[in-house]
C-alpha cells in the first residue's frame, strides 16, 4: 500500500501551499498534480526525486508511511528520511561537481529540485573528490574568512542533519537566506545554532523548516589570489568588535534598571 497521495496532501497542507504553487515548485501543470494528489495517476520517479526534493521528505517516507500521524517538525528525525541526490558522472568516468554561480544564487532556490536545472549547470570534476555527492556555492562578504567574494566552497551533500558534527563548517541552503556558509555548533529537534568564524558576527539559530538542503565543506576554490590582513586592518576589526560589546554591554544595564 503506497500512502503517496495522502502524503503530498498533508504535506502542502502544511506547508500552506497552494495546488497551483506546488505544481509550479515542481515544474508541472495543476491538471497533472491534483492526479499525483488524489491518486488517479502515480509520479514517474523524476517527478518523485523533485517532490521529495520540494518537502525534504525522502521517497521511502513518501511512499511507506502514513505521514499525518507525524508534527511536521519531526518527520526529518524519522528513521529512512535520507533524500539522496544522484551522482552524476562525465564521460570518463569522474564524479561532475556542478557549479552554481554567483549571478544564479537565487535561481538555485527554486531551480534545486528540477533536475533539468541542475543539469544547465557548468559543472567541473575533482580526481580527489571521489565518494559522494559534490556542488560548489560561492562565497560572500566577510563573515566566514578567509573565504570571501571570488571564492567557491565545495560541499559535499548531507542526506541527513543527523551526520553534522560540531565545529565543522556548511553550506545551508535556506528558503529565507539563500546560501549561507557556517559553523555548525549544535542542534535540538526545530533549529541549528551557527556562527562565523568572524567574530564581528553573532552566531544565531537556523530553523530546520527553513533549511533546503546542507552540504558539508570538502575544499575550496579561489578565483583571487587570498590576501593576509594589514596590522591596521586587523587592529580596526578588533576595536569595531570591542566597541560593539561595550555597547551591547551598556544596552543590557539600561534594559536591567
Amino acid at each position: 500500500m503506497s500512502f503517496l497521495s495522502d502524503n503530498i496532501r498533508v504535506l502542502r497542507d502544511r506547508h500552506r501551499l497552494t495546488q497551483q504553487k506546488t505544481a509550479d515548485a515542481l515544474k508541472i501543470t495543476r491538471g497533472r498534480y491534483v492526479k499525483y494528489e488524489d491518486g488517479s495517476s502515480e509520479p514517474p520517479i523524476d517527478i518523485l526525486v523533485r517532490i521529495s526534493k520540494f518537502f525534504g521528505v525522502s521517497i521511502d517516507l513518501l511512499l511507506t508511511v502514513d505521514i499525518k500521524k507525524y508534527p511536521l517538525e519531526d518527520l526529518s528525525s524519522l528513521p529512512n528520511n535520507r533524500v539522496i541526490l544522484p551522482i552524476m558522472v562525465d564521460a570518463r568516468g569522474e564524479n561532475k561537481i556542478e557549479l552554481v554561480p554567483q549571478r544564479a544564487q537565487m535561481g538555485y532556490l527554486s531551480g534545486y529540485s528540477d533536475p533539468e536545472y541542475i543539469e544547465s549547470l557548468q559543472s567541473l570534476s575533482l580526481p580527489f573528490l571521489r565518494h559522494g555527492k559534490y556542488r560548489a556555492f560561492p562565497a560572500a562578504g566577510d563573515s566566514m574568512p578567509p573565504y570571501t567574494d571570488g571564492t567557491y566552497i565545495v560541499g559535499r551533500y548531507v542526506e541527513s542533519k543527523e551526520e553534522l558534527k560540531e565545529g565543522k563548517t556548511y553550506v545551508f541552503i535556506t528558503k529565507t537566506d539563500g546560501i549561507v556558509y557556517k559553523r555548525f555548533r549544535k542542534q535540538n529537534r526545530l533549529e541549528a545554532l551557527v556562527s562565523s568564524d568572524n567574530s564581528f558576527y553573532e552566531p544565531y539559530e537556523l530553523r530546520w523548516d527553513d533549511v533546503l538542503e546542507i552540504w558539508e565543506f570538502a575544499c575550496s576554490i579561489n578565483t583571487e589570489e587570498i590576501r593576509s590582513e594589514s596590522s591596521e586592518l586587523t587592529v580596526l576589526k578588533d576595536l569595531l568588535l570591542s566597541m560593539k560589546k561595550d555597547i551591547a554591554q551598556i544596552s543590557k544595564n539600561k534594559n536591567g534598571w
